[in-house]
């Protein structure tokens, strides 16, 4: 029997605490719900990274029933996720219901970075930026340069300044120049998530992107238990970046109700 979930604790419960899945829940606050069935879990929370999101977890026949429940009861807007092989059964069982829209890594680390990678080649600019104590959280007037750097740099980031659940941003400078950001954005209680990484283009290659990155992981981290962010499969260099930071990899697909 499908059963919804009521709290937080039910949810980690439920889902053995896996990170993807209680990302998705978001603590069931704003509107977001979750089920059970046997050895599987749904949770949909509303606007999340921009869209209405619908984790998927567990096996496969009973995720088959609960995605086709919460779709009823959320409505078509959502779009189920999860691992890659677990979401594919589950869309080739709903009769053309769902439909592939795209496919990407989940990564997550529940300890401190590791310490001394990635380091910032030596060799012009100032002293800002060679260290991890020059990274900081921006204050709110600082947000117009990180509005800047990524329309100019990164104007695929689904992050950016003043979005719903862009909670705060990192960044570092060098002379004076903010040259690389990175953001608390979506973050559950018990999952901090990493988003809007850029780097000013003529700053790239000086490991600044990779030291704020480590800098808010630990950050994250420390906030809420663990991190976790999403990366395109063919970013390899983020991928090992990411890597050598402790992030473990899950290969996960994302679909949308067919209309």
């Amino acid at each position: 029997m499908i059963r919804e979930l009521r709290t937080a604790d039910e949810v980690r419960a439920a889902c053995g605490d896996d990170d993807l899945l209680v990302w998705a829940a978001q603590g069931l606050r704003g509107g977001a719900r979750a089920w059970a069935l046997g050895e599987a879990v749904v949770a949909g929370c509303p606007g999340l990274s921009r869209a209405d999101r619908l984790g998927v977890w567990g096996e496969a026949s009973g995720a088959i029933e609960l995605v086709r429940h919460a779709l009823a009861e959320l409505g078509p807007s959502y779009r189920p996720f999860g691992e890659l092989e677990l979401v594919r059964e589950v869309t080739a069982k709903l009769d053309g219901l769902l439909q592939e829209r795209g496919r990407f890594s989940w990564m997550s680390l529940d300890a401190a970075p590791v310490q001394g990678a990635p380091q910032v080649p030596g060799g012009g600019g100032s002293a800002e930026g060679r260290d991890g104590g020059a990274v900081r959280w921006l204050d709110g007037g600082e947000e117009a340069e990180v509005a800047g750097l990524l329309a100019a740099d990164a104007p695929a980031s689904y992050a950016v300044p003043g979005l719903a659940g862009v909670r705060r941003w990192a960044g570092v400078r060098v002379d004076g120049e903010l040259a690389a950001v990175a953001a608390d954005a979506w973050s559950a209680p018990e999952v901090g998530l990493l988003a809007g990484v850029a780097t000013r283009a003529r700053f790239r290659g000086r490991g600044l992107g990779g030291l704020v990155c480590r800098w808010v992981s630990a950050e994250l981290v420390a906030a809420y238990g663990r991190a976790a962010l999403m990366v395109d499969d063919d970013n390899a260099p983020a991928l090992a970046l990411y890597g050598r930071l402790g992030y473990r990899r899950r290969r996960v697909v994302a679909t949308h109700v067919v209309s």
